[in-house]
């Protein structure tokens, strides 16, 4: 396929190629992929600047989603690639196959750098979803940090780069320019931007940007940074975002409250409790959504209100295509039991669904990552289940509202009112307000740019 960029993608791929460090916000359906493939065959094979080149990417995404758009385009014809995936001696015969392009899951980072064996040569790294290299603990931010002063070039990709706040830079930025603009240590990161907000005494559970700090960080990182929206360049589909409220009667709410205060109750005979806040949260999710585990990981149904709701949504409908996000199993097999639904776990049923032979379709945030385009099957999304992630929020929204899909995406949210549901929207609208004003604050104005040019 012939390959006519956006002038947006001619930006960004000549800021790729004029900056050795480039961390690029690209909204889902931008056409990260061929921005960045475009940038290395011109490094590669007319600027001579690059010889081997390492990205990094989810699993599928690696395996899939880049040799297949490398695949796709006629200008990339000349660029070869090689997958390191699978078994230990699989992803060593595919290290040492003569290639352009190296493609690794993340999780295998630390295996590659440190246990393989093999010399890290690679002159350019590219991290797909840089936002999965932002705790400063895992051994794939240790381990790409200790060989990082070898990569000359080093292009970072994500279109989710503070899902939980601003304290989520400082890691993707160290690897990134190592330390130049946000600090070498998140120590001082803290100190010189953040103040505690939650704390006991001494233990501090969170922090806050100090008054200016937003400013102040966007300005460090606006040198090596573009960010675009999607709905800036491309004919986006309208958007309608809806909050369907379920109401839980006297006794389930006797339930749900006594076990919120009281970390503990007895449901037929079974007790369930919560040793701390974590596991106390991540129970009251399951009970807003109809039930919850016990210890032996055995469902205990509360309410039907969501399920409920459910029915009436897909009924409203009208035959329509929907699609239902869920996130806990015992979500799943009540959904399964009460409707006829498959879920979207392989490529036939992706293809099934873009065909439109799927009238109710059932997916899990984690498995709607990168990758994966449902626009043309559908326009209408349920969250059956909230979750706290920002990204797998906003990765699974992404699934249908995208360039290609023509006709108007509806959200829906089923929340249990008075439920802890009710601050995870809260704290969902919060973190996309924070990621916003980063994204605003480095936004590209093509228009101004090609003013002063």
């Amino acid at each position: 396929m012939k390959y006519n960029p956006y002038e947006y993608q001619k930006y960004a791929t000549n800021f790729i190629l004029e900056h050795p460090i480039a961390a690029i916000l690209l909204d889902m359906g931008l056409g990260k992929s061929v921005i960045t493939l475009t940038a290395i065959i011109d490094l590669l094979f007319n600027r001579f600047d690059t010889h081997k080149v390492l990205i990094i990417a989810p699993l599928r995404v690696a395996k899939n989603t880049w040799p297949a758009e490398i695949e796709k385009w006629d200008h990339l014809c000349g660029l070869t690639y090689s997958v390191a995936i699978g078994t230990e001696q699989e992803r060593k015969n595919a290290l040492m196959t003569k290639a352009d392009i190296y493609l690794i899951n993340r999780e295998n980072v630390d295996w590659l750098i440190n246990k393989s064996n093999l010399p890290f040569d690679f002159d350019m790294v590219v991290i797909d979803e840089l936002s999965s290299f932002k705790s400063y603990s895992a051994k794939r931010f240790k381990s790409l940090l200790k060989v990082r002063p070898k990569i000359k070039r080093i292009v970072g990709l994500t279109g989710t780069p503070s899902s939980n706040g601003l304290m989520d830079l400082w890691a993707q930025f160290r690897i990134l320019d190592m330390g130049q603009r946000l600090g070498r240590y998140i120590t001082h990161y803290r100190n010189n931007f953040f103040i505690p907000d939650k704390r006991n005494q001494q233990i501090v559970f969170s922090y806050k940007p100090l008054p200016g700090a937003e400013k102040a960080i966007y300005r460090l990182i606006s040198d090596i940074t573009i960010s675009m929206k999607s709905t800036d360049f491309l004919k986006m589909p309208e958007c309608v975002i809806n909050e369907v409220p379920v109401y839980l009667n006297e006794n389930e709410r006797d339930i749900y409250d006594t076990f919120r205060e009281d970390m503990v109750i007895k449901l037929k005979a079974e007790e369930i409790d919560a040793m701390n806040a974590a596991v106390l949260s991540g129970k009251l999710l399951q009970m807003a959504n109809g039930a919850v585990y016990d210890e032996n990981s055995k469902a205990h149904p509360i309410h039907d209100r969501k399920l409920d709701a459910l029915e009436d949504l897909i009924e409203s409908a009208n035959g329509k295509p929907v699609l239902i996000a869920y996130w806990y199993n015992h979500d799943l097999e009540r959904i399964c039991q009460r409707f006829d639904v498959r879920q979207i776990k392989t490529s036939k049923d992706i293809a099934d669904w873009n065909s439109g032979n799927i009238q109710v379709a059932v997916i899990h945030p984690a498995s709607a990552g990168h990758g994966l385009n449902l626009q043309s099957g559908g326009s209408t999304l349920i969250w059956f289940g909230l979750t706290w992630s920002l990204e797998l929020y906003q990765q699974t929204n992404a699934r249908l509202w995208r360039q290609g899909q023509h006709d108007t995406v509806v959200i829906h949210h089923i929340v249990a009112k008075g439920t802890i549901d009710e601050q995870v929207m809260m704290a969902l609208h919060k973190k996309e307000k924070t990621q916003s004003d980063l994204i605003n604050a480095v936004k590209i104005n093509l228009t101004e740019r090609r003013k002063i040019a």
